[in-house]
């Protein structure tokens, strides 16, 4: 392993070039890549692992960071170090680099060269900004990219399918952060279409509080819902809450709107309902959930909770109208059902505007105690709940519809919900389902017993 270094020997990354002997460099993460494997050509059978990282030393210059070798090795590694931390490089490999190949694939750098880690002569270590260099946390909040050249959310609605499949940088604020979502790949696996660490950063942002501008992300039309997305690639950086004045200009705008009260409702309504469900522990029985809200003299607060049940009442499989409702591709929101068009993107030209088809089920939530009638089950928890997309769902089949409705009704479930207070509600409460798995058997039994030692 290569000795330790002072600080002064650190070599700025503008200086690199591959005749300079055991280098050691420091630098903020601003970018990284989840690991990854390939089969390893030398020997058949095994895989060798890899994962990318960009690191930045001074407003002018940063770099791709690249380490090959042992899975123990890079998942170790890689778990060491997350965006926005400070790493110390001693003796890495300093390669040219073939830009018009590699920037496919990677961030694209003002440097022309490229580190590669090894594992038996590179040491890569953590350490506190405060400790190192505080002029390397106010490289996180610059832009890897010209800050005026972007793209807004209204030139990639008004430019539509034009801009499909183009890699593109915007900047945007922050309006909801929903719960990380999975799907099941062909091959039985657990997929995402975030990596890890952009959904950990991602994680991080406060809505209506933050300010992004991302770098290199590629623009889709995603013609199950109709309409535009954005995805992180492996060339993608985020900069979050970036020092410049447009992005100030943004977030000014923002914090003021909101503070007015003047965000469109489908945006509130979208903020509300993103919650962490792992902050969700309260657990209720349907009888406990109405006497709350009747003891609440009509001045229920939103209750978010748990409940052990099991959906009774999920006609999926009878008027396809009665399951689908249209959505704005813009906010979201549900729109007129008459003129098929949102009544809140007022400022969008009705050219620009689109809308795609959702889940709006109502359903029947029941436990021991007694039924909740007319709950939502809706939009990403319906396809959750129900293992399809709406896509997926207008190809099935009226037996295969019904075999899906079985799937889910009358099983244990645990249920995770919203409650509020809804005069005009024909229940007088309006439930939201905001997730609805099958329970474990012991933990919803556990429950049960609890719930009842209660009484």
């Amino acid at each position: 392993m290569a000795h330790s270094r002072s600080a002064r020997d650190f070599v700025a990354l503008s200086d690199l070039h591959p005749n300079l002997a055991r280098p050691n460099v420091i630098g903020v993460v601003i970018g990284k890549t989840d690991v990854r494997s390939f089969p390893d050509r030398k020997n058949i059978g095994t895989e060798r692992y890899t994962f990318n990282f960009t690191i930045r030393d001074s407003p002018t210059c940063f770099i791709n960071v690249q380490s090959w070798g042992r899975e123990e090795y890079i998942r170790s590694l890689s778990e060491s170090f997350r965006v926005g931390d400070c790493v110390t490089i001693e003796n890495p490999l300093i390669q040219s680099k073939e830009a018009e190949r590699e920037e496919k694939f990677n961030p694209v750098t003002p440097s022309g060269y490229k580190l590669l880690l090894s594992e038996n002569h590179s040491v890569v270590k953590t350490s506190s900004c405060y400790d190192t260099d505080t002029r390397l946390l106010a490289l996180l909040h610059l832009p890897v990219k010209d800050p005026q050249d972007y793209y807004s959310l209204g030139d990639i609605v008004a430019n539509g399918q034009s801009l499909h499949g183009r890699v593109l940088n915007v900047l945007a604020a922050v309006m909801a952060v929903g719960e990380p979502k999975y799907f099941m790949t062909s091959d039985k696996r657990k997929g995402q279409s975030w990596d890890n660490e952009s959904i950990q950063l991602a994680q991080s942002w406060v809505p209506q509080e933050t300010v992004i501008f991302a770098s290199d992300v590629r623009i889709n039309f995603d013609k199950f819902r109709n309409c535009m997305t954005a995805t992180v690639i492996s060339k993608t950086i985020i900069t979050t809450n970036p020092e410049t004045a447009e992005a100030n200009v943004l977030f000014s705008f923002i914090k003021e709107s909101a503070q007015a009260g003047a965000l469109p409702s489908p945006v509130k309504e979208l903020a509300n309902e993103t919650i962490n469900l792992e902050a969700v522990v309260d657990v209720y029985t349907v009888e406990q959930l109405k006497e709350k809200a009747l003891q609440s003299d009509g001045k229920l607060e939103p209750l978010h909770g748990i409940i052990y049940g099991y959906i009774s009442t999920l006609d999926i499989d009878e008027n396809v109208s009665r399951v689908l409702r249209n959505r704005c591709s813009i906010c979201r929101f549900i729109v007129n059902e008459a003129s098929n068009t949102c009544t809140f993107c007022s400022d969008v030209s009705p050219e620009a505007k689109s809308t795609f088809a959702s889940f709006d089920i109502l359903v029947d939530v029941t436990d021991h105690t007694g039924t909740l009638r007319s709950c939502y089950l809706s939009d990403c928890v319906a396809e959750e709940s129900l293992g399809c997309t709406v896509h997926e769902f207008l190809m099935l089949e009226e037996n295969q519809k019904t075999a899906l409705k079985w799937q889910l009704l009358l099983e244990r479930s645990k249920i995770y919900f919203k409650v509020t207070l809804s005069p005009n509600w024909r229940t007088g409460l309006k439930v939201n389902l905001l997730s609805c798995r099958l329970a474990d058997p012991v933990e919803a039994s556990q429950s049960l017993l609890g719930r009842e030692w209660n009484y």
